[in-house]
């Protein structure tokens, strides 16, 4: 990496720099670590694409990221690029100052660029760093699409149920008190389930709510019921295949684009394991670490585990490591997989219809025979005069 004389900031968002600069800076890092800012793939590819560009056309690295902090938009942005400005003036590596933004930027895009500061290939590794975000940024967009249709089509039977018996349902239970017939038992269920949501309906959502966030703070904050939830949906029928999939995909080709960019198999996989958000393929990978640390080969031990990685991963990985080139293998499986993914995506909605169209007609099926079979009931006893 080039070295720059010392550069003085006449600013740091809008603060004069004078003898408490060091604290301020400080202290302005802590609020961003600690705020709810998040940075995303989409903007962390961005940023290593256009400096990519600026580096590879000439532009010194301290030039570049002020040219990158003038043209962005987001404010949030800019008051991460100051302090890494700051530090890249001082003579600080890029990925040193990245490095106290770890929980923003993550291992991958610091380690790439750290490997490609030390081996006079920055500009190059940056631009694999943005083709593989944008390759992980679009594979998460597939499925986080896919599942949409479904869920949509879930929360609107849902509320035109919901409707039926809040609003519909008491007009015409009057009507069946009046008559004083027998009711059949799912028109009786109807009724408890439709005096039940009017009087505690709303008590009902908000313990819904207050549940879903006490679920989300235990999965954050406890990793063997994160762990345990992980485990879970690999292992649920339709959806099971796809994380697996997803999972296989991002791992294998951030692997890839790590040995690649000079890292050893021992470096690498580490790294591997805290880029995914799985922790069932966290734990994979630390098991990889150590075996690769006791002398075995990285695909004997994805053979013994086929319910995470599918028997295709270590087919193709033992050739890579036999041939010596378990980059390019690494790579190839991923692309295989983001392959299946996009297919799985694709099809999903022709899997899942079916099954949603069945629960859509038990549903609205069992409101509109619990309504209909009082009334047909009645009209069956009503003599004419």
């Amino acid at each position: 990496m080039q070295k720059f004389k010392k550069i003085e900031l006449k600013k740091f968002d809008g603060v004069k720099l004078g003898g408490i600069s060091k604290i301020f800076k400080k202290l302005h890092i802590k609020a961003i670590r600690f705020s709810f800012f998040k940075l995303s793939i989409k903007d962390q590819m961005f940023f290593a694409k256009r400096l990519s560009f600026l580096i590879k056309a000439g532009v010194p690295l301290l030039e570049s990221l002020y040219m990158i902090k003038d043209q962005t938009i987001s404010r949030k942005f800019q008051k991460i690029i100051l302090p890494i400005i700051d530090d890249v003036s001082n003579g600080q590596f890029l990925s040193t100052s990245l490095g106290k933004f770890r929980h923003l930027f993550g291992d991958l895009v610091i380690n790439i660029i750290s490997i490609g500061e030390q081996g006079g290939v920055l500009s190059s590794n940056l631009e694999y760093l943005a083709e593989e975000l944008k390759k992980r940024e679009a594979l998460r967009r597939k499925v986080v699409s896919a599942f949409v249709y479904p869920i949509v089509v879930i929360v609107a039977t849902l509320s035109i149920t919901t409707f039926l018996m809040v609003y519909l349902f008491p007009k015409i239970i009057p009507i069946f008190a009046s008559l004083g017939a027998g009711l059949p038992t799912s028109t009786r269920m109807l009724i408890w389930m439709s005096n039940f949501l009017q009087n505690h309906g709303f008590l009902l959502l908000i313990s819904i709510i207050i549940f879903s966030i006490l679920i989300s703070i235990i999965l954050r904050k406890n990793k063997v019921a994160h762990f345990f939830m992980d485990y879970f949906f690999i292992k649920v029928p339709i959806i099971g295949s796809v994380v697996r999939y997803y999972n296989v995909a991002n791992s294998t080709r951030t692997l890839g684009l790590l040995l690649r960019s000079g890292l050893t198999l021992n470096e690498a996989l580490p790294i591997t394991g805290k880029t995914t958000k799985n922790l069932v393929y966290q734990r994979e990978f630390n098991h990889l670490s150590k075996v690769v640390n006791r002398g075995e080969r990285i695909s004997s031990h994805l053979k013994k585990n086929r319910s995470v990685f599918p028997d295709m991963v270590h087919q193709i990985v033992a050739v890579g490591e036999r041939s010596g080139n378990l980059a390019g293998s690494l790579v190839y499986v991923s692309e295989l997989y983001e392959n299946e993914v996009d297919d799985f995506t694709k099809n999903l909605s022709s899997l899942i219809e079916p099954v949603l169209m069945i629960f859509m007609g038990v549903l609205v099926g069992f409101v509109a025979i619990s309504i209909i079979s009082p009334i047909y009931s009645i009209t069956q006893h009503l003599s004419p005069k």
